[in-house]
């Protein structure tokens, strides 16, 4: 994504990253904590379909110490029908991308950050996230050239944090080409 477009995604200005990326080896405290994360939603939603995605949620894949996770909702423009209840629970909207998938992410800081997507269901960027994360799961030798290749992108300095995930679109392509997603 150009600046222009990072820009104009974001509801709150976006954070200039200007450093490279830090990465952590894999935690096995990271599903416990989407558990958790994902239990306080729910209550505060009641029905509601959470994964966890990203790579937290993949074993042994190193990750920057930010669960992602991704709710799945019948209209993500119903913002009245989530945003409040997510923001009583201190997340924050902060990317509206209405071109693609009506994409929102809500954030929450603290210790262990959180990247909360919203998609609608049955959209195409589900299946893929859903199909990457279990492929990656499962499949030891692109699970380790993905991390191969975030360690060696995580070095390099980035003006945002975009820019690295866009970075590694070729090589998630492929997986998800392999994956027959």
């Amino acid at each position: 994504m150009s600046d222009e477009e990072i820009a104009k995604a974001h509801v709150t200005t976006p954070a200039v990253h200007n450093d490279t990326i830090h990465l952590a080896g894999y935690d096995p405290a990271w599903p416990v904590r989407f558990e958790r994360l994902a239990g306080d939603i729910l209550a505060a939603l009641g029905e509601a379909r959470l994964e966890h995605v990203g790579s937290t949620s993949v074993p042994g894949l190193p990750a920057k110490p930010i669960i992602d996770m991704l709710l799945i909702v019948e209209d993500p423009t119903d913002e009245a029908a989530y945003v409040p209840a997510l923001e009583s629970l201190g997340y924050v909207l902060t990317i509206r991308e209405p071109e693609w998938y009506e994409h929102r992410v809500l954030k929450l800081t603290g210790e262990l950050p959180v990247n909360l997507h919203v998609l609608p269901e049955g959209c195409l960027e589900v299946r893929r996230m859903l199909g990457f994360r279990d492929w990656l799961r499962t499949h030891d030798e692109d699970r380790d050239l993905y991390a191969s290749t975030k360690r060696d992108l995580a070095g390099r300095t980035w003006k945002y944090v975009q820019n690295y995930a866009d970075a590694k679109t070729r090589v998630v392509e492929s997986i998800l080409a392999r994956a027959g997603v």
